[in-house]
């Protein structure tokens, strides 16, 4: 016997009706007479389903069967077994489990209603945060049903496997605890015998009675625990590598633009001292997570240390910044004219090749492949102007193209006319081997542009980033429609799926990748957190140090994502973030293709935040003043590990000029600064 402390009742199973009916129907009769009590006694009671398809380790159906309680008299009870029942014929899972009959058998769970001094729901392992060394409990005053339709908020305990209190959401003084030490160390020991039990942690509803007996009402497996980055993990973001790179990116995107930008950045930190150069060996500064470009946010000097003492008394940074602090010095006064003459080089080459329809289609790879040894250098040298020369006049590329973009508009050009009369435009673009995005409207920029050569070395050196990378998108549009007749009819989206290498085999003849049918370009699905560690190759947001949130709200998991405010009528936005007053599990069938799930009230422990977890939507509870703070058609963003909810104030990108702004630069600069004085 498991010997868990469960309520006595019994369970009705449906069977067809036969000449034994009668007879099933008394007994029935008597054995509701048992749990109601003796005739003229009648305890209330409480009906509920229960399907071995229900719940199972890999989806749950919480909340979406009908559960009927206070149930009183023999009318009454049979009309609560039919609502029962009639919800099982209603309800379909959101993802039907595998190898289930037609006729899943539902049952009748028939008990005794106890009424609760303290209820509450107990996971016996941490699913936001995908601890298994924590034990997450949910209370209220009265019944747990008030925390699992979501109308009740509840106060949230996290506990150890000791019974230890971590924190408690939100904080209760000392003396009017709603759980009492005694009760907590109770609950964790019924987590650990429920795990026992059933082979692994358990999500629980549970009752203290008036006595402060402790009885669990339901068990079912833990779904859609949340993974955990590995010990060590890296701490990225985009950070301003996605000043350049801003969008998503296609494997042969990544290999012509991600690689130059992290070789020239590692060489920029390395000659500047700023990380250790075995460290800049092993690791790859910039990489791509879900076809974004994310970088290694310590490396770049972008969150303080998580150890500053030790590393405060570490002779070896201070060794290092000595050895570069040479270098630095001679090249700043040198890097002018070194950027100067790279910068003419470049120029000069861009000049030099001819239309892509007059190259051969070994001259088109070549052009590429030197954009990616040029890339590297722009880019290396570009960091190091940043963070050595200072802002120089102020000019910026950004503002040079806005002001030629007003006066292109008030002559009345097209976006291809104004493109080829000033190339400067493209920095208003982000780089794609597709089709270029229209030019941003009207800006009322009225700034008499001065030429791109008055612009300071950094921002020559960036726009000069742009258009190499012009050119390589150029020259692969082009060798897309050479390779197209003769390899079924290739596209451009399908070629973007190579990596550089199967590029070169294929314009050497060897000819394209078997799985290339096969492949599925990487979809858009939202911006990267601002600093975040890889659980399974996903990211998960995290707080970098120092930092610390609002408070407003509590996350229920699901990991990170953006979208467009949804109060879940009228028209369904393409990413949309539903926000809701609770966490009634009637918007279940909301939950497929979400980007969020906001409420005002609610536990992370209740039936639809379960839901969600599962399908993996980011889900912040307790967020106060939802509803009213963001309307329908507000661009969200929502973490679901902190239940932080921003909302994105700021307006048209369009309609204003693109930030210049570089923190790694900034923090480069600082860097050298130190080195210098040394």
């Amino acid at each position: 016997m498991a010997r868990l402390p469960a309520l006595p009742g019994f369970v009705l199973v449906p069977v067809k009706r036969g000449p034994g009916a009668r007879s099933g129907e008394d007994a029935v009769r008597s054995a509701w007479r048992s749990p109601a009590g003796p005739e003229g006694q009648e305890r209330p009671l409480v009906v509920r389903s229960s399907s071995a398809h229900e719940d199972t380790e890999e989806s749950s159906m919480a909340g979406r069967f009908e559960s009927v309680l206070d149930v009183q008299g023999w009318e009454g009870f049979t009309t609560a077994v039919q609502t029962v029942l009639d919800s099982a014929r209603r309800v379909r899972p959101l993802r039907p489990p595998q190898d289930t009959p037609e006729d899943d058998g539902m049952a009748v769970l028939v008990q005794p209603m106890l009424t609760s001094a303290v209820g509450g729901v107990m996971f016996g392992a941490d699913p936001v945060d995908g601890r298994t060394d924590r034990i997450l409990v949910s209370a209220v005053r009265g019944g747990p049903d008030q925390l699992v339709d979501g109308s009740t908020q509840g106060v949230r305990y996290q506990l150890t496997r000791m019974a230890r209190l971590v924190r408690t959401e939100p904080a209760e003084p000392r003396g009017e605890r709603l759980l009492s030490h005694r009760q907590r160390v109770r609950l964790v020991q019924l987590a650990k015998q429920t795990e026992r039990v059933f082979g692994g942690p358990q999500d629980m509803e549970f009752g203290f009675d008036a006595d402060e007996r402790l009885w669990l009402f339901q068990a079912r497996p833990i779904t859609a625990m949340a993974a955990r980055p590995p010990r060590g993990a890296r701490l990225l973001g985009p950070g301003p590598v996605a000043e350049t790179l801003p969008g998503v990116l296609q494997p042969l995107e990544e290999d012509l633009w991600v690689t130059p930008m992290s070789h020239g950045l590692t060489l920029a930190l390395d000659i500047a001292g700023a990380a250790p150069r075995r460290r800049l060996r092993r690791l790859r500064l910039v990489t791509t997570v879900e076809g974004r470009a994310a970088a290694d946010l310590k490396l770049l000097g972008a969150v303080p240390s998580a150890h500053p003492v030790p590393d405060f008394i570490n002779p070896a940074p201070n060794a290092r910044k000595a050895g570069a602090a040479w270098r630095v010095g001679r090249l700043r006064s040198a890097l002018p004219m070194l950027a100067v003459d790279l910068m003419a080089d470049v120029d000069r080459a861009l000049a030099d090749f001819p239309a892509p329809g007059e190259m051969l289609s070994g001259q088109l790879l070549d052009a590429v492949a030197w954009g990616r040894q040029v890339l590297s250098s722009l880019h290396a040298q570009e960091s190091l102007a940043g963070a050595l020369l200072g802002a120089g006049t102020g000019a910026t590329s950004a503002g040079e193209a806005l002001a030629e973009l007003a006066e292109g508009r008030a002559r009345g050009l097209t976006d291809e006319q104004l493109v080829e009369r000033h190339p400067v435009l493209l920095v208003l673009l982000p780089p794609t081997l597709g089709d270029r995005a229209p030019l941003p409207r009207q800006t009322g920029w009225t700034t008499v542009p001065r030429g791109v050569g008055a612009l300071p070395v950094r921002e020559g050196l960036r726009l000069r980033i742009r258009w190499v990378q012009e050119m390589q998108a150029q020259m692969v549009r082009e060798m897309t429609r050479r390779l197209g007749p003769g390899e079924c009819h290739l596209g451009l989206s399908r070629l973007s799926l190579l990596r550089w290498d199967e590029l070169v085999k294929a314009a050497d003849g060897a000819g394209l990748p078997a799985d290339l049918a096969e492949r599925q370009p990487q979809q858009d699905t939202g911006p990267l957190p601002a600093a975040f560690r890889l659980a399974d190759g996903r990211p998960v947001a995290q707080l970098p140090p120092g930092h610390r949130t609002s408070g407003e709200g509590q996350g229920a998991g699901g990991g990170f994502g953006t979208g467009t405010a949804w109060d879940g009528h009228g028209a369904r936005p393409d990413r949309p973030v539903l926000v809701v007053r609770s966490l009634d599990p009637a918007l279940a069938p909301l939950l497929p293709g979400l980007a969020g799930l906001v409420a005002e009230t609610g536990s992370a422990l209740s039936h639809l935040a379960v839901l969600a977890r599962e399908y993996r939507v980011p889900t912040a509870v307790g967020v106060p003043g939802a509803v009213d703070r963001f309307p329908a058609g507000a661009a969200l963003t929502v973490d679901g590990g902190t239940g932080a909810v921003t909302a994105d104030d700021s307006t048209d990108a369009a309609t204003e000029a693109p930030t210049t702004r570089d923190t790694t630069r900034d923090t480069t600069r600082d860097t050298t600064r130190e080195e210098s004085a040394a």
